[in-house]
C-alpha cells in the first residue's frame, strides 16, 4: 500500500488552492489553523490518526525584498522560529543561546532535492516562522540582517516541522507580498494562490 503525502495549510483558502493542483488519490490536504501552536497541534492530531509518507507545510508567505519577489515559489531549506528566544538590551537571543533547544528544523534533504528538481524555478532558502508577521521596515531590516539566508516569512512552518519529527518534512510557499510596511493594496493573493495550485501539481511526483 502506498501511503499518501500529508499537506497542511493554515487556512481553508490555501487548502483549496493546493487541492486544485494536487493529486487527490495520493495527497491529503488539511487546514490546521494560523500560527505555530495551532499548526503543531493540528499536524500532530492528523499524524496520530492517519498514516502518511511525508509532511509538507504549504501556503502563501511574505517575501524578503531582493530575495523572493511577489509570485515566486519558495522551498524552505530550513524552517526557523525567528521569535523563539529572549529580548535583551543588546538584541534578540535565539533559544539556542539560552540553552533551551533549537529554533531551526532543516527540511528532509531527499525531499527538498526532489521538490527542487520538480520545481526548477523555485527559490530555495530559509523560511522564518513568526507569530506576528512583519509590518514595519525596521523589523524587516532586522530579520534580513539576522537571517541572511531567509527568503520568506510565514506563521506555521516551524510548528508543522516540530510536529512532523520522524517524517520527511518540507515547506512550500508562494509569495503574495513583500515583507516590510504593511500595505494590503500591494498584496497579490490571486497570483499567489494560482502559483500554489501550479506548484502543488508537482508534489506527488516529487514524493511518489
Amino acid at each position: 500500500m502506498t501511503l499518501p503525502l500529508l499537506v497542511v495549510t493554515a487556512v481553508a483558502a490555501e487548502a483549496e488552492a493546493v487541492r486544485a493542483g494536487a493529486d487527490p488519490a495520493h495527497v491529503v490536504v488539511e487546514p490546521v489553523g494560523v500560527g505555530p501552536a495551532a499548526a503543531a497541534a493540528g499536524t500532530a492530531r492528523l499524524l496520530a490518526t492517519g498514516r502518511y509518507r511525508a509532511v509538507v507545510s504549504a501556503g502563501i508567505a511574505g517575501g524578503f525584498p531582493g530575495r523572493a519577489p511577489v509570485g515566486a515559489v519558495v522551498l524552505g531549506a530550513r524552517s526557523i522560529a525567528a521569535d523563539l528566544g529572549a529580548e535583551t538590551p543588546d538584541g534578540f537571543l535565539p533559544v539556542e543561546e539560552l540553552g533551551f533547544g533549537t529554533s531551526v528544523v532543516p527540511a528532509d534533504p531527499a525531499l527538498l532535492k526532489a521538490l527542487a528538481t520538480e520545481l526548477p524555478h523555485a527559490i530555495v532558502g530559509d523560511v522564518v516562522t513568526l507569530s506576528t508577521v512583519t509590518g514595519t521596515q525596521s523589523t524587516a531590516d532586522r530579520l534580513a540582517a539576522s537571517y541572511p539566508q531567509a527568503v520568506a516569512e510565514a506563521m506555521e512552518g516551524y510548528g508543522v516541522a516540530v510536529a512532523a519529527a520522524g517524517f520527511p518534512f518540507a515547506e512550500l510557499r508562494t509569495i503574495s507580498n513583500a515583507i516590510g510596511p504593511r500595505d494590503r493594496s500591494a498584496w497579490r493573493l490571486k497570483e499567489a494562490f494560482a502559483a500554489l495550485s501550479t506548484a502543488s501539481g508537482r508534489l506527488w511526483t516529487a514524493c511518489g
